[in-house]
């Protein structure tokens, strides 16, 4: 799909954009890839590891916030992930304009840059956060799912798709619980803090990540929100994984923290089904203003309309042991 294509990373150096591009250079043959992001710093250290001069690699300086920069950028682009957002759920709360700014008007910005520029697939990451959202960032979240999802219907005789992709934690991305704790235990701390003991998260790896976003550039049709099934953890078995010494103390949860997270709601469930694609299990949850199921996944199973898809009710989970084996690569 993406040999001799232009493919463009908004918030290109961040955890995701930078496992992805290198992602794309041992997979494909891309004809060049654009980094859109509005760090330079991040950009000349990424440039070192990929070099425009040995890669067919660009770096582009933009804020997903400028209309006319995305369209400049844009121009000759076949397929785009969209990666850049504000995510810290504190700093959302006490900012939340700024927020608003990147993860809605600049969601809202790429969909219509994409569409007038000819752009293929959008491919968009959302977390679940956005489910039930109970904090600023994860009520951005959901709106910007819901501006790609309807943007398929604004597309007239273009051939412009978007999709979403909707996933929880991942170990050792930027900003994550895992580098604190690390550093924390690194710097001598022994007691890490929990916010509460009951709590669960979802986790995947930065390698996962990825491939669930390549696997959803194929299985788009537009218009859907992939899910893919993961394990949970509870984030006390996370403190024990770190190392064997390490104890917890409970501080409280934090404005804007749930107990577990949700990936799929009862609501949502009604237009959601699973599906194996290529040997992995996912979860396809299709517009209600636009469901036809029978044509856009003729081999998926529905699922039941009171499902519902929890961290703390989940079939997988991620023990001490599994989760050391995936720590190492950090420890």
């Amino acid at each position: 799909m993406f040999d001799d294509k232009v493919v463009l990373i908004t918030g290109g150096t961040g955890s995701f954009g930078r496992k992805f591009a290198d992602y794309m250079f041992r997979n494909y043959k891309v004809k060049k890839l654009i980094i859109f992001s509005r760090d330079e710093f991040k950009q000349h250290e990424m440039s070192i590891h990929l070099p425009p001069s040995e890669y067919p690699i660009r770096y582009f300086l933009g804020d997903v916030r400028d209309r006319e920069r995305l369209y400049r950028a844009f121009n000759g682009v076949d397929y785009v992930v969209h990666a850049a957002a504000l995510k810290h759920v504190l700093a959302a709360e006490y900012n939340p304009f700024e927020v608003v700014k990147t993860n809605i008007i600049g969601a809202q910005n790429i969909a219509e840059a994409a569409i007038d520029n000819g752009v293929k697939k959008v491919i968009a990451l959302s977390t679940d956060k956005a489910v039930s959202p109970v904090n600023l960032y994860g009520a951005t979240k959901l709106a910007m799912e819901k501006i790609f999802i309807a943007a398929s219907s604004y597309v007239g005789a273009k051939e412009t798709r978007f999709s979403v992709v909707r996933y929880g934690n991942v170990v050792g991305s930027r900003g994550s619980v895992i580098p604190i704790c690390i550093d924390m235990y690194r710097r001598g701390i022994r007691q890490l803090t929990v916010t509460d003991e009951r709590m669960t998260r979802f986790w995947m790896t930065l390698n996962e990540s990825v491939e669930f976003v390549n696997n959803s550039f194929y299985l788009s049709t537009g218009g859907e929100v992939f899910v893919p099934k993961i394990p949970s953890m509870k984030i006390t078995d996370l403190v024990k994984a770190i190392a064997d010494d390490c104890t917890y103390k409970i501080i409280g949860a934090r404005p804007g923290e749930k107990i577990h997270e949700t990936l799929i709601s009862g609501d949502e469930s009604r237009t959601a089904f699973e599906y194996n694609y290529n040997g992995r299990e996912l979860f396809v949850l299709f517009s209600q203003l636009n469901f036809e199921p029978t044509s856009k996944c003729k081999n998926c199973r529905r699922l039941n309309e009171e499902f519902t898809y929890r961290s703390d009710n989940n079939t997988r989970w991620l023990n001490v042991a599994g989760m050391r084996d995936v720590l190492r690569e950090f420890l």
